[in-house]
């Protein structure tokens, strides 16, 4: 059997002309990995910010608004993520604990997240051809999957989170799975949108956990076969499985 490897690549992305960074990124949905990028980060609170995206081989360049104080912006502490993709945040954990609480009025079963996580890995194609690839998807209010992928478990949610920015998908309407780890800084992705329930077939972080129940997040982790692990008590995830453990 042919074995295909993952790939990434460095890309350097520019706002108004000044390096934010330097980024390992699969080369697919650059545009809705840079919306979703700038959007997590805070450098822009909507797709209106930004006026124009130039994207040529290993560089990307941003042009926002031109009210926006890019130096204030840009000037921020730097804090490297715990993960893979060499992934950068401008958030601390005290930062997040100052986002909004998120609000939504989901209320759904484990046996319905369990079935979408199972939809989401047969339609995830870069994995399922090379076996290291991360995935995130929205789970639309019809059942309907988005899914991205990216060599970074960051990446990979800043594409799906920037689909929905350009699309104007509401965070209510949504729900997010993800292959990887939910660390605070992945908390913060999804909380900063305003998604109420997350999902992953790994684990998360104590901080993480720690940071959704703060901010009215549900996390289910371990999402496999029949199993999975809900670390949050918000009521928006109920357990309708013999063999689903709650801590």
């Amino acid at each position: 059997m042919k074995m295909y490897c993952p790939e990434e690549f460095p890309v350097a992305l520019f706002v108004n002309g000044q390096e934010m960074s330097v980024y390992q990124l699969t080369d697919a949905d650059l545009e809705e990995w840079c919306y979703g990028h700038l959007f997590s980060e805070g450098v822009i609170e909507s797709a209106e910010d930004i006026e124009d995206i130039r994207i040529v081989e290993g560089k990307i360049s941003v042009e926002l608004r031109e009210d926006l104080d890019v130096a204030k912006l840009m000037g921020r502490k730097k804090r490297m993520t715990a993960g893979c993709g060499n992934g950068v945040t401008f958030f601390s954990m005290n930062d997040v604990l100052g986002f909004p609480k998120v609000e939504t009025n989901h209320r759904i079963s484990l046996t319905y997240l369990l079935k979408k996580r199972h939809e989401f890995a047969k339609s995830s194609p870069m994995y399922n051809e090379t076996g290291g690839m991360h995935g995130a998807c929205f789970i639309m209010q019809d059942g309907s999957l988005v899914i991205r992928e990216d060599i970074g478990r960051h990446n990979a949610v800043d594409k799906v989170i920037g689909y929905g920015l350009i699309n104007g998908v509401q965070p209510e309407e949504v729900i997010l799975l993800t292959t990887g780890r939910v660390s605070y800084e992945m908390l913060s992705k999804s909380a900063r949108y305003g998604i109420g329930v997350i999902g992953s077939r790994t684990a998360a972080t104590k901080q993480a956990v720690q940071l959704a129940n703060f901010l009215g997040v549900e996390v289910v982790g371990y999402m496999r076969g029949r199993m999975s692990f809900v670390y949050t008590k918000q009521d928006k995830v109920f357990n309708d499985l013999e063999a689903a453990t709650s801590i």
